[in-house]
């Protein structure tokens, strides 16, 4: 195939048949392996590659340049488009909770449980003892029960979801009054305003962008009240002159005008997170105690469980929203439903929450410990990186990320790459073709690796050193 054609017309008469290409021994391993449909599907591309290539240039492609340099371009060709888009990633980026690249990471006992129910069937919506139907939520809905006090719960697929279906069994055909500064928008261009008119409620704005008094709520209120509802500004905070009233203020008002009390709370804690050295989040168990009769948040954010949307609260309005049309659309599966159940049972032993919950851990870990990882890092990558980048530790901070404590950072470490005679954006490249992409983030002049975010720092170790060896 290194021989000099003359026109075209013998560059085209160069390519490789189909069949001779098929019955060659280098491609009964990739028949094998791929199966002979996708194997021609594969060497058909090629080919016609091959042709665009002598119409575009005339000449013949370099990887037909011999026998073996074209089955190692089939068989890469054929791995690319077998790959599975979603593959792990190392996260060093500074966003913990990173929505494009998958937030929370989920526990070992998580991870066993959705396993154990992909491979046996599994009594989702069977009463064991009983021997009838049961409801899938059930499991969910006695651990939520037994963590926050709620007397119930409902799972939907995200918070977004909760937030719809709440409205839409509660407050259909009737006015909701929400606080001015509390109409927020999430990503996606998720408004409270529109989820309403989809939920087919009337949306009553009260008070100022930045104060609503308890004096707004009470004139706001007339016979097609549907509910009161608190929106909390998880992504955003307004500081200075600003006044908002308590969710205990509002239930007791709802009580006595006999309305119920509704919350988006978002992101959705479970725990204190002071300990972490961020701000305190509200809390379902602390909202229900103050008078809320449903608050929804999400399972996937500050809770590191998957993605999903819980609404906790009185008994009688859950059970509105598990006879709605939309619960059945918005339902959870099987494999949602055993990972949340797992991450739920961490909270029960508050001694372990920490080590067992990656997203809890990687809150825990402490600067000095940062400190120590990068120290060794640099010992073992730098000599492999020095002649085009100087590699350098420097403090840094992290952000919980994914509308969760927008204005509140941890203290952390990145390894910080700084050019020499490479670029920045041809080292993020290269970072990112390895097999399990490193991704971090180019700031002042340098691709900064956060190891806050690491999820095994042997294995981002390995992966560093082979993509220094391969620069």
């Amino acid at each position: 195939m290194t021989q000099v054609f003359d026109s075209p017309e013998n560059l085209y008469r160069a390519l490789p048949s189909m069949d001779s290409l098929l019955l060659a021994d280098a491609a009964q391993a990739l028949k094998q392996h791929y199966g002979k449909t996708e194997l021609k599907n594969a060497i058909n591309q090629l080919l016609q590659q091959a042709r665009s290539n002598i119409a575009a240039e005339g000449r013949l492609p370099v990887w037909l340049n011999s026998h073996d340099t074209m089955f190692n371009h089939l068989a890469l060709q054929l791995q690319q488009q077998h790959q599975l888009s979603l593959r792990p990633v190392h996260n060093l980026t500074g966003t913990l909770l990173h929505t494009n690249l998958g937030r929370s990471q989920q526990s070992e006992a998580a991870i066993a449980a959705v396993t154990q129910v992909m491979r046996y069937p599994t009594p989702l919506e069977f009463e064991l003892e009983a021997g009838k139907r049961g409801h899938r939520d059930n499991a969910v809905s006695k651990l939520i029960h037994r963590l926050t006090g709620a007397e119930a719960c409902c799972v939907v697929n995200n918070n977004a979801a909760a937030v719809l279906l709440m409205l839409a069994s509660v407050c259909a055909g009737k006015e909701v009054i929400v606080s001015r500064g509390e109409l927020v928008e999430i990503g996606g261009a998720f408004r409270i305003p529109d989820i309403m008119r989809q939920a087919g409620c009337t949306l009553v704005e009260v008070g100022a962008t930045n104060r609503t008094h308890l004096r707004d709520y009470e004139n706001a209120i007339n016979d097609n009240t549907g509910a009161i509802m608190k929106v909390h500004t998880s992504n955003y905070h307004i500081q200075g002159f600003t006044a908002a009233v308590d969710e205990a203020t509002l239930g007791q008002l709802c009580r006595e005008r006999g309305i119920p009390l509704i919350s988006d709370l978002g992101s959705g804690a479970l725990t204190d997170l002071r300990r972490f050295g961020l701000k305190q989040e509200p809390m379902p168990q602390q909202m229900l105690a103050d008078g809320v009769d449903l608050v929804s948040f999400s399972g996937d954010k500050l809770l590191g469980g998957p993605q999903s949307g819980l609404i906790v609260g009185k008994q009688a309005l859950i059970n509105k929203l598990q006879s709605h049309p939309l619960k059945r659309a918005l339902r959870c599966d099987k494999l949602i439903l055993a990972a949340l159940e797992a991450t739920l049972l961490h909270y029960l032993n508050p001694e372990t929450l920490d080590a067992a919950l990656p997203i809890m851990a990687k809150f825990a870990r402490t600067q000095a410990e940062l400190e120590q990882q990068a120290a060794r890092f640099i010992a073992q990558l730098a000599p492999a990186y020095t002649e085009q980048f100087s590699l350098t530790a420097i403090k840094c901070q992290t952000q919980v990320g994914s509308g969760s404590q927008p204005d509140t950072h941890l203290d952390s470490v990145a390894l910080a790459f700084s050019p020499k005679a490479g670029t920045l954006q041809q080292l993020e490249q290269h970072f990112k073709a390895h097999t399990q992409p490193v991704i971090g983030r180019i700031a002042n002049d340098q691709l900064l690796l956060d190891l806050r975010g690491a999820d095994d720092f042997e294995l981002l170790l390995q992966a560093l050193a082979e993509l220094g060896a391969s620069l």
